[in-house]
Formats: structure tokens, C-alpha cells, sequence
């Protein structure tokens, strides 16, 4: 293995028992990578050897910094420095001139992962599957499903960056293989107001029920930033636009099984984590829903079809041409649709402040990758106009209940609720009923940017 360079790290440790539930403690690193300045240049080894040193030098400083707050909160480590740990780098691969992929110059360059143990072996390694305008990078010509085990929490499984985004290797793994813990190392630009770092690294992690450990890289020069440790009920996450340091984030982890899952909304905990004031529901009864809309009903807020503000308008939203109804009552019914899908919103609000738009959007991504999406998204615009909705906001200001839905082709549906300066918060309820998707949220304390239920039709891309 020929390593160019060295660019993220994360750590875990042993387990241990808080308030009768086993954890773990993990550790993830969002660092200020040392760039290499010519990118489309393949460097000399005694470059790149140069370049990765630089990197690790900066490495062995956090994990002694992680090493001391585990030892010191959890006494989880058998000795100093005894944790496992995975790093992503380059990878060198001679290939055969027979091979009919076989680069011009002899060899394979791949973004890889590569895990050690905790007594320092290498025990796998995965290459990126999705590669994301990476011209140093090949695809590997095939998918790599890869799974260690440890002693402390059982199977993990490891993807990276744009994989997310796709069913193989990233929900392969968890439909397929049954894993409970993702490792993800990444390099991500925060795209707002749907696919910020932390906000679909949160919904991933709850969509699936799982672990989700993250490290992103720290360029806010770049919009890179945004790394956390998610259960499918707790988030520990980073988000800084403003500085140029690195952080290191510490936390502890319920183990999950396929029995315990729906067991851990634990209000006990300690408070070691932030635990949600109530339950996920797979399959709730309608009634309670029906009677959230019939309250809303009772305001006399409907959507308006005729001139003025209220007529549907198209715009732009992360490259793709959303259906949106402007949302500029205190309280409303409204619905909106595009292709198949239909959204609804029932939404009330103390003030309105600012200008939002509700829209949905059902078709093929094409730009920066290919993907289909089902989308239901209430945005706050960027200015006063309607021209400004869809446009990146961080701020807001309006406190909104809602109750939002759709009845989505597909199962695979991420649910993000954005508020003012990129905190996340998570839904009071999501369900199914009647062959449409729901998700409600009320009393938040901050106002609103994004409320989405990002639908990914897998089979369609």
C-alpha cells in the first residue's frame, strides 16, 4: 500500500455499563487537513511520504488528547493509547496490463479507508465506491461491503463521503448485513437547506435506527465542516464556520442490537447524551394525527390558489426545479405536488416575521451525481421575495409548529428539522398512515430553517 495522504480520524475504545446499558466511547476528529497544494500533480514518494508526516504529526497530538479523556471518564482502555482506530488516505495498486481498467501508468489510485485494532494490526481496509469529482481516485470495479468486528460493540460497518448518498455500499450494509454501527469518514461541503453535514448525517443515523460515527474535514474556507456521533435517539455533533481548528469530540454510545433499538429513549442516562422527549413510532394509529389536523383546521387557514402570493411558483433548489406555495399566514393548511408526489403542510406560527416556501420536488438529480429524489420541504426563503427561496440560510427567527407529509414511492426517507445557525432538533413523531409518511414537531425553542422528509428512490437512479 502506497499512502499519498492522510486526512481524517477516528477513534473507539472498550465498553462499559451506564444505568444498565452497555456503551462504548467513541472519538471522532474533525481535522484541518494539510492540503496538498497541487492536487492534479501525482507527487513523488518522498512527497507524499513528507506530506502524510505532517498530517500524523497533528494525529498523535488528538489521540493523546482522546486517550486522556477516556482514561480519565471511563477507565475503558486495558492501556494508554490502546483504542481502535481508522484513517483515510490514498492507496496505490499495481494492476496488470491485461486488466482492461488497468490505468495507462501500471496502477489503481483509490480513497481508502484503513482500520487498526486496538493492539495496532490492520485488520480491513475499503475503497470509496462513490467517488465525487475525485480525479486522483478509480472506482473499484467492485462494490466492497466491509465489516469488522470488535470485542466492545460487535460489527461495524465502513463507508465514505458521497457513499451515503447511495444504496450500495452505504444501506446495503444495513438492509443486507444487518450492521448497527457505521464508521464514516468524509470530506463534505455543506449544501443548505437540505444536505448540510450534520443534518443528514442525523437523519441517516434515525431513518436506520443505527450508530453513525462522522468525521468530516475542517475548511470552513470551503464550507467543510460538520462532524458528530449519532444514535438513532442522541446527537454529539460540531458545526463552526468561524474557526480554523480542528475538534476533537468525545461521547459515549449505546450498543444496539435488533432487539433494544426501539428500548433506548432512555431519560436515565445520565445525561450523557441527549435523549428525545418521545418515542419513534413505526406504526402509530391515525386518530391523534386526524386530531392535530382538525385543530389546525379549526383556524380557517386554507391554501389559496388565486392571485397574489398565494399561487404556486417554481424555483430552484439545490439544482433542482421544486413546486413551491408560499407560506406567509400565522396558521395553514397547504399542499403542493410534483410528478407522483404530493405534500402537505398544517402548520401554525406566534409571528411571520419571515418569508418561507413549502415545496416538493420528484424527479432525477443530475448535477454533482445522479440520483432520484422525493422531496417534501419547508424552507425559509432568503429575503422577502419569492426569487429568494431555495437559496443557503443558516438564520431564522420564527418559531413554527407543524405537521408535515406525503405520500412517498419510496421507504428510504430522511427526516431533518434545521433551526437558526445549523442546530439540529428531531421530530416529536414520525409514522406511517395510510400509505403517506408524517412527521410532527412542536414547541421548539429556535427558530426554523429546514423542515424536509428527503425521500431517496433508490431503484429509480
Amino acid at each position: 500500500m502506497d499512502i499519498q495522504s492522510l486526512s481524517w480520524l477516528l477513534l473507539a475504545c472498550q465498553c462499559t455499563l451506564v444505568s444498565g446499558i452497555d456503551v462504548y466511547t467513541a472519538a471522532v476528529y474533525e481535522h484541518r487537513s494539510i492540503l496538498n497544494p497541487s492536487p492534479k500533480v501525482r507527487p513523488t514518494r518522498q512527497a507524499a511520504l513528507r506530506h502524510m508526516r505532517e498530517n500524523l504529526d497533528i494525529y498523535q497530538l488528538q489521540v493523546y488528547e482522546a486517550s486522556k479523556q477516556v482514561l480519565y471518564q471511563l477507565s475503558c482502555m486495558a492501556r494508554y493509547g490502546k483504542m481502535y482506530l481508522i484513517a483515510n488516505m490514498g492507496e496505490r495498486q499495481s494492476c496488470e496490463r491485461s486488466d482492461p481498467w488497468c490505468p495507462s501508468d501500471g496502477r489503481y489510485q483509490f480513497n481508502t479507508d484503513v482500520i487498526f485494532d486496538a493492539e495496532g494490526s490492520l485488520i480491513a481496509k475499503y475503497h470509496k465506491q462513490n467517488l465525487y469529482y475525485e480525479e486522483a481516485f478509480n472506482t473499484p470495479r467492485v462494490v466492497e461491503h466491509v465489516i469488522f468486528n470488535t470485542p466492545f460493540a460487535g460489527k461495524f460497518g465502513i463507508f465514505t463521503c458521497f457513499d451515503i448518498l447511495f444504496y450500495e455500499p452505504a444501506v446495503s450494509l444495513i438492509d443486507n448485513y444487518g450492521v448497527k454501527q457505521i464508521i464514516f469518514p468524509t470530506a463534505w461541503i455543506n449544501q443548505l437547506p437540505l444536505l448540510s453535514a450534520v443534518e443528514f448525517q442525523q437523519a441517516f443515523a434515525t431513518a436506520f435506527g443505527i450508530n453513525l460515527l462522522a468525521a468530516n474535514q475542517h475548511h470552513p474556507e470551503s464550507k467543510m465542516t460538520g462532524s458528530g456521533i449519532y444514535s438513532p435517539f442522541a446527537s454529539h455533533y460540531y458545526y463552526n464556520m468561524e474557526t480554523r481548528e480542528g475538534k476533537l469530540l468525545v461521547a459515549e454510545v449505546p450498543i444496539i442490537t435488533r432487539y433494544n433499538v426501539h428500548s433506548l429513549e432512555l431519560e436515565t442516562f445520565q445525561g450523557k447524551l441527549e435523549f428525545p422527549e418521545r418515542h419513534i413510532h413505526i406504526e402509530p394509529s391515525a386518530p391523534q394525527l386526524q386530531g392535530w389536523r382538525v385543530q389546525m383546521d379549526q383556524s380557517q387557514q386554507f391554501l389559496r390558489a388565486a392571485d397574489g402570493l398565494g399561487d404556486i411558483f417554481y424555483s430552484l433548489m439545490m439544482y433542482d426545479n421544486y413546486t413551491f406555495v408560499p407560506v406567509t399566514d400565522l396558521g395553514g393548511n397547504l399542499q403542493v405536488c410534483s410528478n407522483t408526489l404530493c405534500c402537505h403542510l398544517v402548520y401554525r406560527r406566534s409571528h411571520a416575521s419571515d418569508l418561507y416556501a413549502f415545496g416538493a420536488f420528484d424527479g432525477l438529480h443530475t448535477v454533482h451525481g445522479t440520483y432520484y429524489l422525493q422531496v417534501c420541504a419547508l424552507v425559509k426563503c432568503a429575503g422577502s421575495s419569492i426569487d429568494t427561496c431555495g437559496q443557503s440560510v443558516t438564520t431564522a427567527s420564527d418559531i413554527i409548529d407543524f405537521q408535515l407529509w406525503g405520500n412517498f414511492s419510496t421507504h428510504h426517507i430522511y427526516t431533518e428539522i434545521l433551526a437558526t445557525e445549523v442546530k439540529l432538533y428531531r421530530a416529536d413523531t414520525l409514522e406511517w398512515v395510510n400509505n403517506n409518511f408524517y412527521m410532527t414537531k412542536q414547541g421548539m425553542s429556535e427558530g426554523l430553517v429546514t423542515a424536509a422528509l428527503y425521500g431517496r428512490w433508490y431503484k429509480k437512479d
